[in-house]
């Protein structure tokens, strides 16, 4: 049994001028100790994949309107918030985007923690305290007893993000979902934070679902990666078979937009256009407008889902030249 499975997932919101839909479709699963990583540009639908596996979505003025949510079993469409509420944090985990706007300014990070580990756990005092303080050593922060006591602001980006980590951590989840974690971060704390994940992982065999844009990330973290665009996933399967042999158009523009070591800046190459407003996704596919292989039939078809081999997925025409030309 998969820990996490999602199925033709399509979520809607509703906005002043009528209702959206920023997902259609969307596929994938995963198993215990497995790391997945969701990449794609600003506006893919990234984020919104996470709102709904946490059940976010009605506090947005959204809803799943297609599709299934299976984790470790239960379908998660079905729970109301009551239901939910038991759910969030204990089996289920977000460590959200900006470290830097996560915690409250006015409480010390260890009060933080702490209500976490009451409302999760319902340990209380000194043991709230000193099982925090745990949490925090087996993060890698140096002096967890006296860090405890600190506020936000008299810690550095990358400590913010551990003790972001450990919050996430206190109800012992089966699945952590991280949006974004390394974004405000330099380079060398970004490098100390995959690693920690990496360690987590490891020690906890739970499932980690990365959501960045930077390919850099999901190459060094996870195990498999779920390339996103416009609201629908484009290509899937194992990191090293992707980034080697990338199928999809698009998973193949994303990889040559990463420069490399003595480019030369005007070989940099770029994707022209931008990621379609969700108010006007194109008929077809959805990359075609900044596709360069792109066919008559791209216009007109929503492709379907093809197996290059046994490992990966993809969406795209060019595996189904039959159908037109």
């Amino acid at each position: 049994m998969s820990l996490l499975r999602v199925e033709d997932l399509r979520v809607e919101f509703n906005t002043r001028d009528g209702s959206v839909t920023p997902l259609d479709g969307v596929s994938f699963d995963m198993e215990k100790g497995e790391i997945l990583g969701i990449v794609g540009e600003t506006g893919s639908g990234k984020s919104v994949t996470a709102q709904a596996i946490m059940g976010l979505l009605p506090f947005l003025d959204g809803r799943v309107a297609g599709g299934t949510i299976t984790f470790m079993g239960e379908d998660l469409t079905g729970l109301d918030e009551s239901k939910y509420q038991k759910l969030r944090g204990n089996r289920v985990s977000l460590i959200p985007q900006n470290p830097m706007t996560s915690l409250d300014p006015v409480y010390t990070v260890g009060d933080q923690i702490v209500e976490g580990l009451t409302l999760h756990t319902g340990l209380n005092g000194r043991a709230a305290a000193q099982k925090a303080i745990s949490i925090m050593s087996s993060l890698g922060i140096p002096n967890a007893a006296k860090v405890f006591h600190q506020y936000p602001h008299q810690l550095s980006g990358g400590l913010k993000q551990r003790i972001v980590i450990a919050m996430g951590l206190c109800g012992d989840p089966k699945l952590l979902i991280a949006d974004e974690p390394t974004t405000a971060l330099d380079v060398t704390v970004q490098a100390q934070i995959v690693a920690l994940f990496k360690k987590t992982v490891a020690e906890q065999n739970l499932g980690l679902i990365m959501i960045t844009h930077d390919l850099g990330v999901i190459a060094h973290l996870c195990d498999r990666v779920a390339v996103m665009y416009a609201g629908s996933l484009v290509e899937t399967g194992p990191v090293t078979s992707v980034f080697k042999h990338p199928s999809h158009p698009y998973t193949r523009s994303l990889i040559n937009c990463v420069p490399k070591l003595g480019m030369a800046a005007e070989d940099l190459a770029a994707i022209p256009g931008n990621v379609p407003s969700v108010r006007s996704y194109p008929g077809g596919c959805r990359y075609h407008p900044r596709c360069a292989m792109a066919r008559e039939i791209c216009r007109r078809e929503i492709p379907a889902e093809h197996r290059v081999n046994s490992d990966i997925r993809v969406k795209c025409h060019e595996f189904s030249p039959k159908e037109g030309n």
